[in-house]
């Protein structure tokens, strides 16, 4: 039998979906000194270096490219830009050949969007044969070259998730390949993104390092900071991460059941994937534990959640 409150609680939270608003990404003095961090360390190499640091072949194009025939060049609007589109919209279609040859040549002139793209396209084998070293060379190239792009430019986004996919490389490592396992340097990615770009995937990512203790000394204040940041933004693996925190307490991190509670019905609200299942555990262990006095204060902070969101 479902009590009344788990009944409030789980129709509060198919509204929390709806209602979260994600915040802007901070504007912090964190950029001077990180960036020139990470180019001592190399990272922000030449576009002749790669970010595993052996040296790589020149990707090095013919200054004068012209558009694939089959890209139309609209007047007043430069060929690489109609060349991303072009290639965007022949995907949306299912042209994939045509989109792939168009977003070729936006990249090859340096178009980041179109770089990130393909790199997502060889990283999840969409509608290419998927290819990690590929994948990581696109997002290489849209890392090496905007790494100090202003957070609120058009392109922000794409390079904060170039940082993110680097940063799972090097994490995991790329199997056959120079990229190898290096959690130290997954954790420089993750940092730069998430502190600098204000990115909630990064955030999430970074959290969980410093939860776990990969590529850094276990630290459940450190990981709480990150996970906060990033669940207030919507990100639900993160909500979840915070909210078990939060329900069972940790190093330096005292116990706040109905606060933990609240987070986990947010995550849960967000698990829709098969893989989420660890999300919706955590929740239903949490609600089979809480108080009942738990359980109604978690309501009320949905509430206030709720309120805060939608100003």
């Amino acid at each position: 039998m479902v009590s009344k409150s788990q009944s409030l609680l789980k129709r509060r939270a198919s509204r929390v979906g709806r209602c979260i608003c994600a915040s802007q990404p901070a504007k912090r003095p964190y950029r001077e000194t990180f960036a020139a961090a990470l180019l001592l360390c190399g990272v922000l190499a030449s576009p002749a270096l790669a970010f595993d640091g052996n040296a790589q072949s020149d990707h090095t194009v013919p200054e004068q490219l012209t558009p694939p025939a089959n890209v139309p060049v609209t007047p007043g609007v430069r060929p690489v830009d109609e060349a991303f589109r072009s290639g965007a919209q022949a995907l949306r279609l299912g042209q994939t050949a045509k989109g792939v040859d168009a977003l070729r040549y936006a990249a090859d002139q340096g178009h980041p969007a179109a770089q990130w793209k393909l790199g997502r396209m060889y990283a999840d084998g969409d509608g290419v044969k998927r290819d990690d070293i590929k994948a990581f060379e696109y997002f290489s190239r849209v890392a090496n070259s905007h790494a100090e792009d202003y957070p609120g430019t058009a392109q922000a986004r794409f390079v904060a998730s170039a940082f993110v996919a680097l940063g799972g490389y090097y994490l995991h490592g790329i199997p056959n390949s120079s990229v190898r396992r290096d959690a130290g340097r997954a954790r420089d990615m993750y940092s730069y993104a998430a502190s600098y770009f204000g990115d909630s995937e990064a955030q999430y990512r970074l959290g969980k390092m410093y939860l776990d203790g990969v590529g850094t000394p276990r630290d459940p204040r450190q990981a709480a900071r990150w996970l906060i940041l990033s669940s207030q933004k919507g990100q639900y693996e993160a909500q979840a991460l915070l909210g078990n925190m939060l329900f069972r307490g940790d190093d330096g991190i005292n116990r706040q059941g109905a606060r933990g509670l609240m987070w986990l019905t947010l995550a849960r609200d967000g698990a829709a994937a098969p893989q989420d299942k660890w999300v919706v555990d955590l929740y239903e262990d949490a609600f089979a534990e809480a108080t009942p006095e738990e359980r109604a204060q978690a309501l009320q902070y949905l509430e206030q959640w709720l309120k805060t969101a939608q100003r």
